[in-house]
C-alpha cells in the first residue's frame, strides 16, 4: 500500500462533502507531477484529505477505490476515485507539520503548491500520531 496527501479547497469540495457523497472523483488536477502521482495510485492506497486555502490542515483519511482514468479532452490528465475512511481525531495543521522535525522532508512542506503528493510510511505514522493529540 502506498500513501498520499490530496488537497482540496473546503469551500469547493471538502471532507464533509466527501463523507456526504460517500465517494468522490479526484479530478481537475492540471500539474504534471500531481497527475503522475494520480497515475501511480492503486486501489486500496490511502490518502490524507488536506483542506487547502481555508484551514490548511489534514482532516481525514481516504481510500483509492478506482485507479486513474482520463480526465478531460485536453492533455494527458487523469482522475481517481476515492471514498472516506475516517476523519482524523484532531486535524493536523500545516503549522504543526512544519514544526515537526520528522516531517521536514515531507512533500507537503517541500513542495507546498503540489496538490497530490507522496507520503512515506514514516510520515504517515507521524501525522497519525500528531492527530491523536
Amino acid at each position: 500500500m502506498a500513501y498520499w496527501l490530496m488537497k482540496s479547497e473546503p469551500d469547493v469540495f471538502g471532507w464533509d462533502d466527501l463523507v456526504k457523497d460517500g465517494t468522490g472523483e479526484w479530478d481537475g488536477v492540471r500539474n504534471h507531477t500531481a497527475a503522475r502521482n494520480l497515475r501511480d495510485m492503486k486501489v486500496g492506497d490511502r490518502a490524507f484529505f488536506y483542506h487547502s486555502n481555508i484551514g490548511l490542515q489534514v482532516v481525514g483519511i481516504m481510500e483509492v477505490t478506482r485507479e486513474a482514468q482520463k480526465d478531460g479532452d485536453e492533455g494527458n490528465w487523469v482522475s481517481v476515485q476515492v471514498k472516506p475512511v475516517e476523519p482524523l481525531p484532531n486535524p493536523v495543521t500545516l503549522k504543526a507539520v512544519k514544526a515537526e522535525p520528522r516531517l521536514a522532508a515531507m512533500e507537503l512542506v517541500k513542495y507546498s503548491r503540489l496538490s497530490v503528493g507522496k507520503v512515506s510510511p514514516e510520515e504517515w505514522d507521524v501525522v497519525l500520531e500528531m492527530a491523536k493529540g
